[in-house]
């Protein structure tokens, strides 16, 4: 400070105006302090160092117009308040605490740097950044140890970094408790061995005194050092401090101070008379200066005042700069100029149209004014104070690091609080940092990607549980606080997994062997059906065709069987709106009209064989071949037609697989998928019930009998297949609708067709006309027969009845024509028709011309 008011008062700064000071030496102590503050207020020129009360201090003039200091925060909270009574401006090159930033407690109160907030929020980055976050901190029991460790507290929080334990060691070095505190604080660090990284807010006298205690256990570990003791030459000059482990420290930025190194190598050439600093400092070089550096500086911070008096005969003009130069601490010396600048420029202010020769020109109060406008040049840039009354400054990050034996203390990082960014000089700065993180101070080890955090009963969120993410959930950075979720739908993850993974497309494929299969299968049937076409036109005008319907009903038949194989290409490959619309109507209707058919030829065969008067009426007026086949079929096209307009199949996702997609056809409708397929069961029943009825046909012609077989083999295939269709799921369900199909097809094709067809290709002989009237010769004849004997029966409970009938029908003169009336007791009339000799062959005559 004395270096900066000479080099102002020599030169132009202030023409005219020459700036004198008193220096106090606070001790570190808030009592001490205030004395001398006090004095401060008392009035200028007054005889007596005494306060005058007053209501009303703004024409008051004080002794001073300004103070610089002081170091502590403490120490500067406790004369601001004083200080603020008269509203001196008061400048503190190095008191940080975050509180003396409140304008509305300490309205006079400017620093030369940043809030103890930038500090801590620096430290709390550098701690994140190298990794660690379970720490211990130390800092002592003043207002500047607590509200330096609230506010690294919320810091800390933010950076998601937890604090293990706190220790308050006094504020005096002369408290009874000081050294057992001490002893605890190290038995703490000790004992959490997880904790590698202590943060300290002390003050340089209690650091040495925790440091030897430290090196005497042995403890090792990094310590994060605050701007108090940061760049401290008398710590780093502790025998073995380089046992501690590592120091890294925030230091206030330094500038260019070639200047008061110069100024401390011309010391000496200074009078000592009103510089009682000076003075003591040359009796300690008297009593040291034959000792080399380090042991030098033991010795000078060893001696006693007694001790100064009694070596004060044997003073010698001794002058070593390199101490003073090695103990000053840079960033310190250049806020002290810039504070002494800062109110050397206000009182330039208030000296442009004022006499400022004269001490009463200006109050205190109007310089605080002034001071808050202030502008001071450093190093090219310009900077003021802020509305809180700081200066924004960077810091320096300070590295103690061992260099020839001895530690030094360097730069390794600027930090810059606006950005919060470390910036470094060169790599090799960089690596020092980096290396920061091989020391690992951490209260569980980090999850790696593909786990999760899982908080413990530890109140602290620093402490947990690794455990794999679940799944279909993944992480992909370390130590995450929950696993991201896979979208369900479309991606999946494995247990343990660092990302998600996309579903594979599942769908019956061309190229699956089972629907090659299920091809080879529908090919083989149209083949079948092409070959059966083939030998029925060649052999169209035999009885055995004939006896079919012909060639159109064979035609129709065997178109609707082409159509069925030809609809189970449409379940196969990847689903479409087209292909999920046309399979099920496509197959719906093209059955129909096979039943449909099948279901006329049952009432032709029935029309045929039957002898049935009742049931010959009922077919007569039912057997209608066109209208019939049209109608079944047609109610089939309704239904269909409003299935794909009001509930049309649609392609649809299923998600039920965890790791795929299955591509199906949702069939819009349950109901009306129902309807159709309970509409071609209807019909098949109904075709069931008359192909059953005439199922005792002649044996060399029984179609009806394989008609019933194949009707059975349908219901039986769609009996299976309900239970089987609403149990399966996956890419496999349309197999299942497929072989059923088949199933059923064939069963139909192949009992309607292949009976004909083994009669037209080896038993050539009975598909003459001859051999089939001869058969149906011989069944008429049997069934004429029947009917005669069925209709003369009586009841035979009595033999006399018998008889009284036989006699009467012989003894009756009008049986004429071979008509006879029979009477039962008990029953009606019954007329019997008695049959000629050529009644068989009459009757064989008209079944041909019907067939």
């Amino acid at each position: 400070m004395i270096h900066a008011i000479e080099t102002i008062n020599n030169s132009t700064l202030l023409s005219g105006v020459t700036l004198g000071y008193e220096i106090y030496d606070t001790c570190a102590e808030v009592t001490k302090a205030m004395a001398s503050a006090l004095r401060f207020l008392s009035k200028f020129n007054s005889s007596e160092d005494v306060v005058e009360f007053r209501c009303n201090y703004s024409d008051y003039i004080p002794r001073i117009k300004a103070v610089v200091g002081a170091s502590y925060s403490e120490v500067s909270m406790a004369v601001s308040r004083l200080l603020a009574l008269q509203l001196i401006p008061q400048v503190s090159p190095a008191s940080s605490a975050e509180i003396l930033s409140d304008k509305i407690r300490f309205p006079s109160f400017f620093r030369t740097i940043p809030s103890d907030f930038h500090q801590t929020r620096a430290m709390a980055h550098l701690i994140c950044e190298s990794g660690w976050n379970w720490i211990g901190v130390i800092a002592t029991d003043d207002d500047n140890g607590r509200f330096a460790l609230e506010s690294f507290g919320v810091q800390a929080m933010a950076n998601n970094v937890c604090i293990a334990f706190k220790e308050m060691l006094p504020a005096y070095l002369s408290d009874n408790t000081f050294h057992t505190k001490v002893d605890r604080a190290i038995e703490k660090i000790v004992k959490e061995t997880r904790v590698n990284v202590i943060v300290v807010f002390m003050r340089q006298f209690h650091v040495l005194k925790l440091f030897k205690k430290a090196i005497e256990r042995n403890v090792n570990k990094i310590w994060i050092a605050s701007d108090n003791w940061a760049a401290a030459v008398k710590i780093s000059t502790i025998p073995n401090i380089r046992q501690l482990g590592t120091i890294v420290g925030f230091g206030f930025k330094s500038g260019d101070i070639s200047t008061f190194q110069d100024f401390l190598r011309k010391l000496h050439e200074k009078p000592t008379d009103n510089n009682k600093f000076l003075h003591e400092y040359i009796m300690l070089l008297s009593v040291c200066a034959h000792l080399e550096y380090h042991d030098f500086q033991m010795c000078i911070a060893n001696q006693s005042q007694d001790d100064l008096l009694q070596n004060v005969e044997n003073n010698h003009q001794i002058w070593r700069d390199d101490f003073l130069n090695a103990n000053i601490e840079p960033g310190f010396i250049r806020n002290t100029i810039l504070a002494v600048y800062a109110i050397a420029h206000a009182i330039k202010g208030q000296c442009k149209d004022r006499n400022c020769k004269d001490p009463s020109a200006f109050t205190p109060w109007e310089l605080l004014e002034e001071l808050k406008k202030v502008t001071v040049i450093d190093d090219g840039k310009e900077i003021k104070f802020d509305p809180n009354g700081d200066m924004s400054a960077s810091y320096d990050v300070l590295l103690w690091k061992e260099i020839d034996g001895h530690v030094e203390i360097t730069t390794m990082a600027e930090y810059d609080p606006e950005k919060g960014d470390f910036i470094f000089e060169d790599e090799e700065k960089k690596k020092e940092f980096l290396d920061l993180k091989k020391v690992q101070s951490t209260c569980s080890q980090h999850c790696r990607p593909g786990q999760m955090k899982k908080v413990t009963e530890s109140p602290h969120t620093c402490c947990y549980e690794c455990v794999h993410c679940p799944e279909n959930h993944y992480s992909n950075q370390t130590d995450m606080d929950y696993c991201y979720r896979c979208n369900n739908k479309t991606y999946w993850a494995p247990i343990n997994s660092t990302t998600c993974y996309r579903k594979t497309i599942h769908f019956l494929a061309w190229s699956d062997w089972f629907a090659i299969f299920l091809l080879l299968l529908s090919a083989f049937g149209v083949v079948l059906i092409l070959s059966i076409s083939v030998i029925f036109t060649k052999n169209l005008n035999t009885p055995v065709v004939k006896a079919s319907g012909g060639l159109t009903v064979c035609y129709i038949i065997l178109f609707s069987h082409f159509l069925i194989f030809l609809s189970t290409v449409f379940f196969i490959d990847e689903p479409t709106e087209f292909k999920c619309k046309t399979r099920q109507a496509l197959f719906g209707i093209s059955f129909a009209l096979c039943i449909s058919c099948i279901l006329i030829k049952s009432l032709k065969i029935l029309l045929a064989f039957s002898f049935d008067p009742k049931l010959q009426n009922f077919l007569k007026c039912v057997y209608k071949p066109v209208p019939t086949v049209v109608t079944c079929t047609g109610i089939q096209v309704i239904i269909c037609t409003f299935w794909l307009i009001f509930r049309t199949p649609f392609v649809k996702q299923n998600f039920s697989i965890p790791r795929a997609i299955i591509l199906e056809c949702n069939e819009g409708s349950i109901v009306a998928f129902g309807i159709m397929l309970g509409y071609i069961a209807a019909l098949a029943f109904i075709c069931f019930i008359f192909a059953f009825k005439g199922r005792k046909l002649p044996e060399n012609y029984n179609e009806a009998k394989f008609i019933t077989f194949g009707m059975l083999i349908y219901f039986i295939a769609w009996i299976v297949f309900i239970p089987v269709y609403a149990t399966t799921f996956g890419k496999y369900l349309p197999a299942v609708e497929i072989i059923v199909v088949l199933i059923s097809n064939y069963g139909i094709l192949c009992c309607t067709f292949l009976p004909k067809c083994y009669i037209i290709i080896y038993k050539q002989e009975t598909n003459t006309k001859s051999a089939f009237l001869q058969m149906i010769h011989t069944y008429s004849s049997k069934s004429a027969g029947s009917v005669a004997v069925s209709q003369i029966s009586l009841d035979s409970k009595s033999s006399s009845s018998r008889a009284t009938v036989s006699d009467a029908c012989k003894s009756e003169k009008n049986s004429v024509n071979g008509n006879c009336h029979f009477q039962v007791p008990g029953q009606r009339l019954i007329k019997g028709k008695v049959l000629p000799k050529n009644t068989a062959r009459t009757m064989a005559r008209k079944r041909l011309s019907s067939i």
